[in-house]
């Protein structure tokens, strides 16, 4: 095979048994957290860093994601004995991260809100937490949310920066960016679309999806209630819609100051043979879609002029997928799809007349029944959100927070983060201790955006040295030009595009 070649099998296999896919994710970010959290309090408070229970945990994560698990295409006890396994890793990740933070805020009974993101949370710093008292201060000057019912049964949810209409079978009519004016979905159409195909693929059941499966959906409408009201500062819809043998039911809310909406997704799923997909079609005139992979993105062309581009009619992503236009002076037209548990999706590029549009669609959950025939029979969960007015930045910025959770704890004070980032696209990807069990602060930093960035890292402490090494923590002859002062260290950046850095702070 060439060197441009690819195989056009076994796409299904980034949708297949989506436990097992929600538990791989779920356990990289809170192991990456669980890092931040010991490798801080053990740098502060004197915390013994549980380095052999984070290096088991790893390993079976690792594990776990060897063909055939993670790809879903094992036998069932594989499936069930993995799903308990993530949720043992997820039990004991939990608790060290409990038993982290506890070092760190100290007793008390203050409410303290934790930010584990690589990006600030409203107020909250990135890596870092605030007492609900502070917290609500800096955020009081944020506009609210509103939450209006209209005539139809639908409702208008807005808060300053975006304005959404929901109509009352809880789609997506509207979704208006209110500082560029732009409407990111596409005219008369309806985002949140749930669609459902019948899936019988040619050979593998578990593995493939083929083209002909597009031929056969049913659109979801019917049976939907759509009932809202505010939680807090919060805008919420609750919507409830059954379908075939199967029952769906969806929180749609918009925060305070947030670009995005999030569906928070509930399904009890009984089907045979049937492949669920949720669709937006987006009023975003993009050549290229821009699905993320770990440190960076894939750019895909959104044409099918060649028998190749018209192969990837199922394509893979991590957080995000992004749609967008050349940024505008009012600020980006386009919107992305972010994600916490979903690996697939297709995208389509759909012209009328002088219009061109772009619709992306998500896809949920499928039900072969080779050689699982019990594949994802039961309660589903999952959360997706629509970023309105989204450039790539955007986009990072929602996936993370999406996927790297607050948490509300008690204690006496909050967090000052240990590690601070500055530049453009430079984003904090991981603070741990060093494998050797020396007691060096490693920090990993890379850029997101696909261009050149400059901007430094800060890391609190007192520190002998500062070197960069490579991802195996070995030395490399690279000059840091680190400033190490009496109560911090500082190292100037300089990434080329998607570049991963690694810098050991000797303690």
């Amino acid at each position: 095979m060439g060197g441009g070649a690819v195989l056009e099998l076994h796409r299904a296999t980034l949708t297949s048994q989506h436990k097992t896919k929600q538990g791989n994710r779920r356990t990289e970010w809170l192991l990456v957290e669980a890092e931040l959290w010991s490798a801080q309090a053990a740098v502060e408070t004197g915390f013994e860093y549980p380095y052999d229970e984070i290096e088991a945990l790893w390993k079976q994560v690792l594990l776990q994601q060897f063909h055939d698990i993670l790809p879903g295409t094992s036998i069932a006890w594989v499936h069930r004995e993995a799903v308990a396994e993530y949720e043992r890793i997820e039990r004991a990740t939990q608790a060290i991260i409990e038993r982290a933070l506890a070092a760190l805020v100290g007793e008390g009974e203050q409410e303290i809100v934790v930010n584990p993101a690589a990006f600030e949370r409203g107020v909250v710093p990135a890596a870092g937490a605030l007492t609900r008292a502070d917290a609500s201060e800096a955020s009081a000057s944020v506009e609210a949310v509103t939450l209006e019912a209209i005539g139809d049964g639908g409702y208008v949810l807005a808060n300053g920066l975006v304005e959404v209409h929901v109509s009352a079978e809880g789609t997506v009519t509207s979704a208006r960016d209110l500082v560029t004016g732009h409407d990111v979905i596409a005219p008369g159409a309806e985002g949140n679309l749930f669609q459902l195909h019948q899936d019988f693929p040619n050979m593998w059941d578990a593995w493939d999806v083929d083209r002909h499966y597009r031929k056969m959906m049913t659109v979801l409408r019917k049976d939907a209630t759509l009932t809202g009201g505010l939680e807090g500062s919060t805008a919420v819809l609750t919507l409830t819609r059954p379908f075939s043998a199967s029952t769906l039911t969806q929180r749609i809310v918009l925060e305070p100051g947030s670009r995005t909406v999030l569906f928070e997704t509930d399904v009890d799923w009984h089907e045979t043979e049937k492949f669920l997909k949720v669709a937006f079609p987006l009023d975003v005139r993009a050549d290229h879609t821009l699905a993320e992979t770990q440190y960076g993105y894939q750019r895909r062309v959104t044409h099918t002029n060649t028998s190749w581009e018209a192969a990837k009619f199922e394509a893979s992503m991590h957080r995000y997928v992004l749609a967008a236009e050349e940024t505008g002076p009012e600020g980006p037209i386009g919107a992305a799809l972010v994600n916490d548990s979903i690996y697939g999706h297709d995208v389509t590029r759909d012209v009328e007349g002088v219009d061109v549009t772009t619709t992306v669609r998500l896809s949920l959950l499928r039900a072969p029944r080779f050689p699982d025939p019990e594949t994802d029979q039961g309660s589903q969960t999952l959360t997706y959100g629509l970023v309105i007015g989204a450039d790539v930045d955007r986009a990072t910025r929602a996936g993370a927070l999406l996927n790297s959770g607050e948490r509300v704890i008690h204690g006496d004070h909050g967090i000052e983060p240990l590690v601070a980032v500055s530049g453009e696209g430079i984003v904090l990807a991981s603070v741990k201790l060093a494998e050797d069990r020396s007691g060096d602060l490693v920090v990993r930093v890379h850029e997101a955006l696909g261009r050149r960035a400059r901007g430094s890292l800060t890391v609190r402490g007192s520190f002998g040295s500062v070197h960069e090494v490579s991802l195996l923590e070995e030395p490399l002859d690279a000059e840091t030009g680190a400033e190490i002062g009496d109560g911090a260290a500082e190292v100037p950046l300089a990434l080329l595009p998607f570049e991963v850095r690694t810098i050991r702070l000797a303690r």
